[in-house]
């Protein structure tokens, strides 16, 4: 039995302890969690040693600030790490925990956990066998229609705090598994409605290194079914749509995501001609149950991370870049 404990039992610290208790031949070791009130049947600790004295790995689902020291901690105690996304604060933070899992040989996983998702698979599926042909435009469309109630904890509106990093993050993860890293940004964002620090839209254009562009428009102040949380259907707490939130286009075909609607023409590319449509079928399963299994094979050495450290650094690079373009009007180089 792989025994996981939780830094963390604020909203996805709690789906992730749920998750634990759905997998096989994976148990709750410990939550550490200064609030939480003792009488459940899992042990509360004290402190970070103590976890990891429990718990062959430990899922951080802390507050963003404490991703690196906490990573950091377990790493050099040798307790393999899943760390909420994102990997850190900033990027500086991030790379010393990439060098703390490279320099002590302990797994850093990140959870980006869409990655685990069967549609995602199948998607990369798709693309790798050539149906679309060379992939040349992107798109993400990520819209959060959030209640206010959401920004009555202060942190919320905070600059680092918005929704590029809580939640733009996730699909720029999945759109640079799918389509490849990205090496330039451009972007814009506004704050108008609520007007704190915390951006509220933020549209930005991408350049892959693979020679596709790409936009996302992203924004939690308009009401709108396009988004990953909205359409995907992973948690049962968003009332799910039919609509897409991601489109990626080639040469030959175009792959609407999540519905997974490939469009492709049998002569084409050819305005003139009809074009076909197909639902691809694939199986469904949590990715966060899956996540939980995957961390435990890691834990157990029979898989490596699906997700590295270097692959949360590089999302966190991205939204930095962003974010300094808005605030510079110019384009920002992302280096490999």
């Amino acid at each position: 039995m792989t025994r996981i404990g939780v830094a963390g039992a604020g909203l996805i610290g709690k789906r992730h302890m749920a998750a634990i208790n759905r997998v096989a031949d994976v148990t709750l070791s410990a939550v550490l969690d200064p609030v939480m009130q003792d009488g459940t049947d899992v042990p509360l600790v004290a402190d970070l040693d103590a976890l990891a004295a429990h718990s062959d790995g430990v899922i951080l689902a802390v507050p963003n600030a404490l991703h690196a020291p906490m990573a950091i901690a377990l790493l050099e105690a040798g307790c393999p790490v899943l760390v909420e996304k994102p990997l850190a604060g900033t990027a500086a933070e991030g790379a010393q925990m990439v060098a703390a899992s490279e320099r002590t040989g302990v797994p850093l996983l990140v959870g980006h956990h869409r990655r685990h998702n069967p549609l995602v698979a199948k998607a990369k599926e798709i693309i790798e066998s050539g149906l679309l042909g060379p992939i040349t435009a992107v798109h993400g469309h990520c819209w959060l229609p959030k209640p206010d109630l959401y920004y009555e904890n202060a942190w919320r509106q905070g600059a680092g705090a918005g929704p590029l990093f809580i939640n733009l993050i996730h699909d720029i993860d999945v759109l640079m598994h799918l389509c490849g890293p990205i090496e330039q940004v451009q972007a814009f964002e506004s704050n108008a409605i609520r007007g704190a620090a915390a951006e509220e839209v933020s549209v930005a254009i991408l350049r892959f290194a693979r020679g596709a562009l790409g936009t996302v428009n992203l924004s939690d102040v308009s009401l709108g079914p396009w988004s990953w949380e909205l359409t995907a259907g992973e948690n049962p707490a968003y009332p799910a749509t039919d609509q897409s939130s991601y489109v990626i286009g080639g040469r030959a075909g175009s792959l609407a995501l999540p519905n997974l609607t490939l469009w492709n023409q049998s002569n084409g590319p050819d305005w003139w001609a009809p074009i076909s449509t197909t639902r691809v079928p694939f199986s469904s399963a949590d990715p966060l149950e899956a996540q939980i299994a995957h961390f435990a094979d890691v834990i157990r050495g029979t898989a490596k991370p699906l997700v590295t450290g270097a692959d949360g650094l590089r999302a966190v690079r991205v939204i930095e870049a962003i974010k300094a373009a808005a605030l510079s009007g110019s384009a920002v180089s992302i280096a490999p």
